[in-house]
């Protein structure tokens, strides 16, 4: 008599997936490396696991950059494919006739990112002082990155607001791929209200740089998490939007403006959601452990970016609650057949 041998629970797919978009040196690998630091923080039971020894390494590596290194990660110079799932605490499921619920499974995260140098995703047009974006059309890889865009139904899209300062290139890497994409989901019928279907996190990053700080309290738009020890300074999720919309203005080109109304025209209202970020955080003095608004540069920039160096611990802000939101939105929006 044979035995069958159970599936490995810990090889399980995840329940949904989450692409990570934005233009090159917007800040994905960083966020990524982060988000390990940010959940290792937590008193929760969530956690940022590699899907296969590639992915690991390189959350390793780029993790090990920031915190012993006191350095950027380093900027893609190949196509790069990778996948980690977001693990969290074990759902119970409802109990029938009395009895007690049942412990569920371990809710799963996919998170896939699919990047290349020079931002597969560009237009070609070169930003005022860039360096020119290659002509990709029709390049497999494009097809690629499309095709994780086209699977998740929850993307992460990062917005810089100093490189749309020097540049002003974020809607050159928008709205090729939103094109591309609607024209995909629209032959597939989930173009459906005019809408996609995607949940999207648009997160504001460099939240720690002077700048943005500046913009923020002279809009009064700064708050404190009551129950953060270090009461670093944070925008609330509602009011994000507004911040967003206020660092557009300083845009190189005048065309940011263009990327919140197509994420209006092209996503549902209630499947939008803004948050202010940042992968460092604050500088806090050990001694001091606050907040002080003389001395909060976390980042100490050299004559290249490259040569940047963070100055101190790391504090990362809103780094994991843009994945959490979409793992739960992803989650309540499940067809019925999938969550029985």
């Amino acid at each position: 008599m044979t035995t069958r041998m159970q599936p490995d629970p810990s090889r399980e797919r995840p329940d949904h997936n989450i692409a990570m978009w934005g233009a090159p040196g917007s800040g994905k690998t960083t966020l990524l490396a982060a988000l390990f630091i940010a959940l290792t923080r937590r008193n929760d039971d969530w956690k940022i696991v590699g899907s296969d020894p590639a992915s690991s390494d390189y959350l390793i590596e780029k993790t090990n950059a920031l915190l012993r290194g006191k350095v950027f990660p380093e900027a893609s110079m190949a196509l790069e494919r990778y996948h980690w799932t977001l693990i969290g605490p074990t759902l119970r499921k409802p109990g029938f006739w009395g009895r007690k619920a049942k412990p569920g499974p371990p809710t799963r995260i996919g998170i896939g990112m699919v990047d290349a140098p020079g931002g597969l995703f560009g237009t070609g047009r070169r930003p005022a002082g860039g360096p020119s974006a290659p002509d990709l059309s029709g390049d497999p890889r494009r097809q690629e990155l499309l095709d994780n865009l086209e699977r998740s139904r929850g993307i992460v899209f990062l917005f810089d607001p100093i490189r749309e300062f020097t540049f002003g290139d974020a809607f050159d890497h928008m709205h090729a791929p939103l094109a591309r994409l609607a024209e995909r989901m629209l032959v597939a019928g989930e173009f459906v209200d005019g809408k996609l279907p995607h949940h999207i996190a648009v997160c504001v990053t460099k939240f720690d740089d002077p700048r943005v700080l500046e913009t923020a309290e002279k809009r009064r738009l700064l708050t404190a998490d009551v129950d953060d020890p270090y009461r670093l300074p944070r925008v609330a999720s509602e009011d994000a939007r507004e911040l967003f919309h206020e660092l557009c203005q300083v845009s190189a080109s005048g065309n940011a403006d263009m990327v919140l109304n197509a994420l209006d025209q092209f996503f549902h209202p209630d499947r939008i959601r803004f948050f202010a970020t940042s992968s460092i955080g604050f500088y806090v003095d050990r001694r001091t452990k606050h907040f002080d608004w003389d001395d909060f540069q976390n980042m100490l920039p050299g004559e290249a970016d490259e040569d940047s160096r963070i100055r101190g611990q790391l504090h990362p802000i809103n780094v994991v609650e843009p994945m959490l939101w979409l793992g739960q939105r992803l989650a309540a929006v499940r067809p019925a057949t999938e969550a029985s």
